[in-house]
């Protein structure tokens, strides 16, 4: 036992000094340099102010689209030596100067009323407790907690309305690290900012902070991101990374897509000051706004798009089968380098005229998209040799065991591999399936499909850009939803988008990489990044992630079939020819959920559309994607051509206007 022992102390004294160890290897490595600045800052009295503007955010024509607005903000700084009493003395000074539009917490009441009544409420501790704290059995901490414990709603209740304001200044003062300068209140009023400044206030001052103005509303702001306040200051999973890079506590940062995506380049540098003895300060480096973000976005162009999607929507609802349509989504890239010109996506709001913005879900709500991949399935047989391009077919039906027929939407008569794409033969596809698992097509087959066979089309599918991450410079971006079930028809399906799900961002990539003969290229809203003299940090020149194992003759024989789509074919009229376009349809069934109890009930019918032109040197890609706008319950099998209208329209202002 006693050898027992003694071998637990030797390990418990090797972890402890391990732990010490790794603490000062970060101390003296990973974070010296923090620290040591911080030190130096404080021990010369050189201190930061609130926050500085932030670089704006631009369409690709010079127009601003995010902006700054100064702010008068009022901020405390810790003076070295001040007491407890001297504190609670500014609180309430300024609780008499300002107002502040708070929620009240239970703990800074408790924390004030301690602070205010020290020696009143050292009576909540026994007598027994007072000893344990001196025999080390209690900690400070521990005695501090119990205090907070015994305060009762009547000591509370004791405190009037301008202690209580109070209380939750001295909070705010007291918040995050002691060197910190702290932001009192922002927005603070022509009339309180003169008022606090006249009373000079130790250690109070005041600064102008910056907020996010945005000239166009609400249009494409929820993509633009939020930037954190100064009370929320860096996120919480984030506080090492950015304390490592030289933030404070409570500096604004970027928290969501394109804020948080380019948050280095954006952060302006805060104005440094020196505090003198006279609590004066001496300015030692003036403010600096931080760089521009040139967007490849057109706002105009975006306006227009998405004027069409509401028009076009609203006219839907007009016709039959409508009940369980409300959104649709445009977006428009250039596919030689990835850059998105419009992004708009916009839902009826229930019972209304208005409409909401849905941007986010470009990239984060999939659909099946429906026959519109077939472009990928194609491959699949190119790749596999799997595809004669000199022989034909006539379209038919596909009866495999225990599995109702599967057919084209129509019989199409003799088809070879480019007609298979004009008039989207299912059945087409369904042979090329079938013959990927080394197998010959027979009525009432078993198939035996395998988790490789699945795997086959789906790595295929990925080069492309479908059921991945599209490296668009949007942080919160989701793949779509693969199916996780193997089955024989499901296989089928998945050859004519009839199974795993897609977001519409994953189709835009989808169709570029068609259009650049396999290059599939990142998607950006980002055009450039430039300082305040106008050069150039960063610059979108179209990175390729990955090149799709195809050769160009067989690229050539896809464009021709999307080329016929809208020429004669399922597309025909959805892009006037005269631009030369190519692309595809897709009709896919979907499932809605109709009373919102989280159980689809009603099978519907979404529309997708996929084009490019000129199809012999692509400059605009188009995607366009209705959900639900049909469906099978009702008498009618009524689907509205809602897209045409949308593509037909967005594609005549694209090609000639912009």
């Amino acid at each position: 036992m006693r050898r027992l022992a003694l071998i637990i102390s030797y390990v418990f004294i090797f972890s402890l000094f391990s732990v010490i160890g790794i603490r000062i290897y970060y101390l003296n490595g990973i974070d010296k340099d923090y620290y040591t600045k911080r030190l130096e800052n404080k021990q010369n009295k050189i201190i930061t102010l609130s926050s500085a503007p932030r670089g704006r955010i631009l369409d690709c024509n010079g127009n601003i689209l995010v902006d700054n607005i100064g702010v008068k903000t009022i901020v405390y700084t810790k003076i070295s030596g001040i007491e407890v009493e001297d504190e609670l003395e500014i609180a309430n000074k300024l609780a008499d100067l300002i107002s502040l539009d708070y929620k009240k917490s239970i703990r800074e009441l408790k924390d004030y009323y301690i602070a205010k009544n020290n020696e009143q409420t050292k009576q909540l501790i026994t007598q027994e407790e007072y000893e344990a704290l001196q025999n080390r059995k209690l900690n400070s901490d521990d005695i501090y907690n119990l205090k907070l414990e015994r305060i009762t709603d009547e000591m509370l209740n004791s405190l009037d309305d301008k202690q209580k304001l109070a209380a939750h200044i001295y909070s705010l003062m007291n918040n995050g690290y002691k060197y910190e300068v702290k932001t009192i209140k922002a927005q603070a009023t022509e009339e309180e900012y003169a008022k606090v400044m006249e009373s000079n206030i130790k250690g109070v001052t005041g600064s102008i902070s910056w907020e996010r103005t945005y000239p166009y509303d609400d249009v494409l702001k929820t993509i633009f991101g939020s930037v954190s306040s100064s009370d929320e200051g860096i996120p919480k999973e984030k506080k090492e990374e950015y304390l490592n890079k030289g933030y404070s506590l409570n500096d604004r940062v970027g928290t969501s897509y394109l804020e948080e995506e380019y948050e280095e380049y954006l952060k302006g540098t805060k104005a440094t000051y020196k505090v003198n003895d006279d609590n004066t300060l001496t300015l030692l480096t003036p403010e600096k706004r931080g760089n521009d973000v040139i967007l490849s976005i057109d706002i105009n162009l975006q306006m227009e798009v998405e004027k069409i999607l509401e028009e076009k929507i609203l006219l839907a609802k007009k016709q039959k089968n409508t009940e369980y349509y409300n959104h649709a989504y445009a977006i428009i890239s250039d596919p030689n380098d990835g850059s998105i010109l419009a992004f708009a996506g916009k839902r009826l709001d229930e019972n209304t005229s208005f409409f909401s913005n849905i941007y986010t879900n470009i990239i984060t709500s999939s659909y099946t998209m429906g026959s519109v991949v077939k472009g990928a399935s194609q491959s699949v047989g190119y790749q596999n040799n799997l595809i004669d391009t000199s022989s034909s077919m006539i379209d038919s039906c596909v009866k495999l065991y225990l599995v109702p027929q599967k057919c084209s939407f129509k019989s199409l008569g003799r088809i070879n591999d480019i007609t298979a794409l004009k008039w989207s033969s299912n059945y087409y596809q369904f042979i090329t399936a079938i013959k990927s698992t080394g197998k010959k097509y027979y009525y009432n087959m078993k198939l035996d499909a395998t988790l490789e066979d699945f795997k086959r089309y789906r790595d295929t599918f990925a080069s492309f850009g479908l059921g991945v991450l599209t490296d668009i410079d949007l942080p919160q971006e989701k793949p779509g939803l693969q199916g996780t079930k193997i089955a024989d028809d499901l296989l089928l399906n998945l050859a004519i988008g009839q199974y795993d799900t897609y977001t519409p961002i994953e189709i835009v990539q989808y169709i570029n990489t068609i259009a650049t003969s396999g290059k599939r290229i990142s998607l950006r809203l980002m055009k450039k990044i430039v300082d305040s003299d106008n050069n150039i940090l960063l610059e979108n020149t179209g990175n390729v992630l990955n090149t799709v194992d195809l050769s160009i003759e067989y690229f050539d024989r896809i464009k021709e079939g999307f080329r016929q789509v809208i020429d004669g074919g399922t597309g025909a009229g959805y892009t006037d020819l005269s631009y030369n376009p190519a692309g595809k349809t897709g009709t896919s069934e979907s499932f809605y959920d109709s009373d919102n109890d989280n159980v689809v009930d009603v099978k519907t019918i979404s529309m997708s559309y996929a084009m490019f032109a000129p199809v012999d040197n692509p400059k605009y890609s188009l995607v366009v994607i209705s959900p639900h706008v049909s469906h099978t319950n009702g008498k009618s099998e009524y689907i509205s051509y809602i897209n045409k209208h949308i593509s037909k329209e967005v594609s005549k202002i694209l090609f000639e206007k912009y």
